[in-house]
C-alpha cells in the first residue's frame, strides 16, 4: 500500500533522541524543547515559539490567551479538522460557522462580511487599566464574538489582508489554525504570524512530525511568557510546588522536541519534495473531472496534504484502495457533527457539503518515490479510461 502521509525519518532523528536516552533528559526539561523553539520561530520569523504537546493543545491556549471565555462566539471555518472547533467548546464558547470558498476551499470571507455587517453591533467597555475595549456582538442574542480563527486548510491560506482588515474593523482578535501550513506563505509572511497567536502541529501526518506535539507562536513576549507557563501547570517556583492559577500539563517532551529538531534540519528538502510532487499531480491529472485546490492569489502553500475534487468520489476510493493506494475523504462539514449541529452555520450554496462529499486525498508522503507518485497518478487515469 502507498501510503497517504507519513513521517520521513531520514535526519538526526536517532542520533538527537539517543542522546536523550543517554543523559536522561526524557521529559519536559531538556536542551531540545528550547533549541526546537528557537529554530521554529527562526524559520516563522515569529519573535516567540512556545513548544506545546500537541496543535490542540496549541489552539486551546491562544484562544484562552486571546481572551475568549464561556459564552462567546468564535468564527471559524466550517469545512476544518475537528480540533479547531474542540479547542473553542473547551472554554465554554461556541464556534460561529462560516462556509468556505468553492475553489480554496478557506473561509468565505464576502460570506463572513456580509455576516457581520448585517447580524452584528459594537459594544465599548473598559480594561483593568481604564482602556476603552471595542468588541463586536450577535444584534439577535448580544453573544459576544471573542476572536476569529481562519484555518489555513491543506496548507492554502485565506487572503490574510483581507482578513486582517475585518478583523480590525469588527474588533476581532486573530487566532491562527496554521497547523497544516508549515512552510506556507502569503506575501512572503508566514502562516501563524498575522494574528496575535498562531498554532503548528507536528502530528504523525504533517510535513515534519514529533509524532505528537504542537508550537504556538506569537510577537508579544508577555503572551508568550503567560503560555510558557500556562503550559508547565502554572508553576512560580523551581523548587517549591506553588502555582498562581490553573495550568495544563502542556509542555512538549525534550525526547519528542529531539526529533523536531532533527526534522526541522530537513524542512527546505521537505518543501522541495512536497512542491514537485504538487506539480507532478496537477500536470497528470487535472482535467474536466478532476479539479485541485486553488491556491489564493498571494500564496506559497507548502502543499501538505494533495487533495483533489472528482465527480465520483466514493468509487474512485474504492478503486485507489483495490490498487494499493492509500486514500481519505474530506473531513465532515463541522456543521453537521453531533456536537456543533446547533451552531450558526453561515451559508448560502453549502459549499463544504459539496467539498465534503467530492474530495479526496492522495499519497503525499515526502518520502514517496518517483515510481510511487507515477503509479499514484496511472491509477486514478486507469479509472477514468
Amino acid at each position: 500500500m502507498i501510503p497517504l502521509s507519513i513521517p520521513n525519518i531520514s535526519g538526526n532523528e536517532w542520533k538527537y533522541v539517543k542522546d536523550c536516552l543517554d543523559t536522561g533528559w526524557i521529559s519536559s526539561v531538556g536542551s531540545y524543547v528550547n533549541l526546537f523553539e528557537e529554530k521554529v520561530a527562526e524559520f516563522t520569523g515569529a519573535k516567540y515559539a512556545v513548544a506545546a504537546m500537541n496543535g490542540t493543545a496549541a489552539l486551546h491556549l491562544s484562544l484562552q490567551l486571546a481572551g475568549v471565555r464561556q459564552g462567546d462566539l468564535v468564527i471559524v471555518p466550517d469545512i476544518t479538522f475537528v480540533a479547531s472547533c474542540n479547542a473553542i467548546a473547551y472554554l465554554g464558547a461556541e464556534p460561529l460557522l462560516i462556509d468556505v470558498d468553492p475553489l480554496t476551499w478557506q473561509m468565505d470571507l464576502d460570506i463572513l462580511e456580509e455576516f457581520l455587517d448585517q447580524k452584528s453591533f459594537t459594544v465599548g467597555s473598559y480594561d483593568e487599566s481604564g482602556n476603552e475595549v471595542l468588541s463586536s456582538h450577535i444584534k439577535d442574542t448580544g453573544r459576544r464574538i471573542g476572536a476569529i480563527m481562519p484555518v489555513h486548510v491543506l496548507g492554502n491560506m485565506v487572503d490574510m489582508d483581507r482578513l486582517m482588515a475585518l478583523s480590525e474593523k469588527y474588533h476581532l482578535p486573530v487566532v491562527e489554525d496554521s497547523t497544516e501550513a508549515l512552510g506556507s506563505y502569503y506575501k512572503g509572511k508566514h502562516a501563524g504570524t498575522f494574528g496575535i497567536f498562531g498554532t503548528l502541529s507536528f502530528n504523525g501526518n504533517k510535513i515534519i512530525s514529533t509524532g505528537g506535539g504542537g508550537m504556538i507562536l506569537t510577537n508579544d513576549a508577555n503572551l508568550a511568557k503567560k503560555a510558557k507557563h500556562l503550559t508547565t501547570q502554572a508553576k512560580t517556583d523551581p523548587f517549591e510546588y506553588d502555582h498562581d492559577a490553573i495550568g495544563y500539563n502542556y509542555r512538549l517532551v525534550n525526547i519528542l522536541a529531539a526529533v523536531g529538531v532533527a526534522q526541522m534540519e530537513q524542512l527546505p528538502g521537505f518543501l522541495k519534495r512536497k512542491k514537485e510532487i504538487d506539480a507532478y499531480y496537477r500536470n497528470e491529472l487535472e482535467s474536466e473531472n478532476l479539479k485541485f485546490q486553488k491556491v489564493t492569489d498571494g500564496v506559497e502553500p507548502n502543499n501538505w496534504l494533495h487533495t483533489m475534487w472528482v465527480e465520483h468520489q466514493r468509487p474512485l476510493i474504492e478503486h485507489l484502495l483495490k490498487n494499493e493506494v492509500q486514500c481519505r475523504p474530506f473531513w465532515v462539514p463541522m456543521h453537521q457533527l453531533e456536537m456543533f449541529k446547533s451552531c450558526t452555520f453561515v451559508s448560502e450554496k453549502q459549499i463544504s457539503e459539496q467539498v465534503y462529499r467530492h474530495c479526496i486525498s492522495i499519497p503525499s508522503s515526502t518520502g514517496l518515490t518517483d515510481d510511487q507518485v507515477h503509479k499514484v497518478a496511472e491509477v486514478i487515469k486507469a479509472f477514468y479510461i
